[in-house]
């Protein structure tokens, strides 16, 4: 039996994408199914009063220290260091690539699956620009992925609407922030909760 685990992400969220590379080992691991629901991380906090704990932790003493200890420990634990790198960018306007990803899932899961690997590859491992237009065009074709199809799919009412309702419906859910995973109404929060989906789904 087939486990279906909603997967609610950002291309921002540095931990979204962490918990990324953890979800696809373990799907291949265990019969489990990972929905990926592509919602805008700035809408969730917008909605539920939140902020981007980056940038919040920056003003507490000590305590933005410990967060790039904690990353440190996280990237070793998983043997992620030579996969990720802090995007020099940072804080990265997400709107036109979740919108992008939208567009990618209306074309096809093969397209949207390589979409999502291409702008989390852009956004933390080469330490792109993502939020420009022209370097997303780059990107994209580079990764032989129909850039003026999705580019021009971004600008129509449909796919905006579309990603304003995934979000809503993320905050209607429970979400907060990115990542979220949901096993059928059960808010798992953050990137170390993917071992406990594990140990929960074994």
């Amino acid at each position: 039996m087939t486990t279906n685990v909603e997967f609610h992400f950002d291309f921002g969220s540095p931990n979204a994408y962490l918990a990324h590379l953890l979800v696809q080992e373990l799907a291949q691991k265990k019969a489990v199914t990972f929905d990926y629901t592509p919602v805008l991380l700035g809408g969730i906090f917008k909605a539920t009063g939140n902020t981007s704990p980056f940038l919040a932790n920056q003003k507490i003493k000590n305590k933005f220290a410990y967060m790039q200890a904690e990353l440190r420990r996280f990237l070793t634990r998983y043997q992620l260091a030579d996969k990720f790198k802090l995007n020099p960018h940072f804080p990265v306007n997400t709107l036109m690539i979740m919108r992008g990803a939208i567009a990618a899932q209306s074309l096809g899961e093969e397209v949207f699956q390589k979409y999502v690997n291409t702008m989390f590859d852009g956004m933390w491992r080469q330490g792109l620009k993502m939020d420009d237009a022209q370097v997303l065009v780059e990107v994209l074709s580079a990764a032989d992925l129909p850039a003026d199809e999705i580019m021009t799919l971004c600008q129509s009412d449909e796919i905006k609407q579309k990603l304003a309702a995934n979000t809503q419906y993320s905050v209607d859910k429970g979400s907060f922030g990115a990542p979220s995973f949901y096993i059928e109404d059960e808010l798992f929060f953050g990137k170390e909760t993917v071992a406990e989906i594990a140990e929960r789904l074994s």
